[in-house]
């Protein structure tokens, strides 16, 4: 199902590319495009006294949901034609896979960046991926703001978020990625795309929380996997593939060595025995 939702949502920005390209000037499109994307600032500080308006029409600042829980972000905009709705679905189906749950281990924070979006369209795209998601107690940790064109830019800029209005064509041209913020308001991991490893959002999560989330076996996998920041994905680092490989080796060496002392143990006593017999 989820390969089938990547297919459609591919063919789906695909159909727009063309729209956009049958539609708008070579020139134009440079334009457009050159403004998309999304610069990672990793460690940079997340200004938390922002204000934005969550989904009950309350103004609240950033720092209302920062302090003890990392923070995933999820940018866009709820009347997004297809884009906004995949990587806000391939973030719920990653978040089912783990077993850290919304608004207990971290929270989730969706924000437009439409200013024209206000909070009951907020508020129903919110009840409505709740219920996607599923489980109790995740209203108290994901919420959908929305807010003043101001504020919106700043966030995005301080997160490196690029996006570009298009007249054209109606709608904004924007980046499919989430982040991971740390408790204290700093940008932690960035991930692309519209499906998310579920290993990599739990390993991101634990290391944004400097474990004070997750167990004994996500450490063991974190001195393991290595975050690179121009993939986005946790892999296995080369330090620790040499490690593995040396500690094999030793294994190894070792159970040669064994073998053999005990083989000319055995043979000794043998020829002891067969000694002994003759006399």
């Amino acid at each position: 199902m989820k390969r089938l939702s990547a297919i459609a949502a591919f063919l789906g920005l695909m159909a727009l590319t063309l729209v956009a390209r049958a539609e708008l000037p070579d020139a134009k499109l440079a334009t457009v495009l050159k403004e998309v994307g999304v610069d990672q600032k990793l460690n940079e500080q997340v200004p938390l006294d922002l204000e934005f308006v969550d989904e009950n029409g309350t103004t609240v600042t950033l720092a209302k949901y920062f302090g003890d829980k990392p923070v995933i972000l999820n940018a866009g905009y709820f009347e997004c034609p297809m884009l906004c709705s995949q990587v806000t679905n391939g973030l719920v189906g990653a978040m089912k896979m783990i077993n850290l749950d919304i608004g207990r281990d971290f929270n989730v924070l969706t924000v437009s960046f439409d200013p024209r979006e206000k909070a009951p369209l907020a508020a129903a795209k919110r009840q409505n991926y709740l219920g996607s998601y599923g489980r109790p107690g995740a209203e108290e940790g994901w919420h959908f703001l929305t807010g003043e064109d101001k504020n919106i830019r700043a966030l995005m800029d301080a997160v490196g978020y690029r996006y570009t209005w298009d007249e054209k064509l109606g709608q904004y041209a924007h980046a499919a990625a989430i982040m991971i913020i740390t408790p204290e308001g700093r940008m932690s991991k960035y991930f692309y795309g519209i499906e998310y490893s579920a290993r990599d959002l739990r390993l991101g999560l634990v290391d944004a929380s400097k474990g004070k989330i997750g167990n004994i076996a996500d450490s063991v996998l974190l001195l393991c996997y290595h975050y690179d920041p121009s993939t986005g994905e946790y892999s296995m680092t080369i330090l620790t593939l040499l490690r593995i490989a040396g500690l094999l080796t030793v294994f190894l060496l070792g159970g040669f060595v064994s073998l053999m002392l005990f083989r000319e143990f055995r043979a000794r006593r043998l020829a002891e025995r067969n000694a002994g017999v003759g006399g």
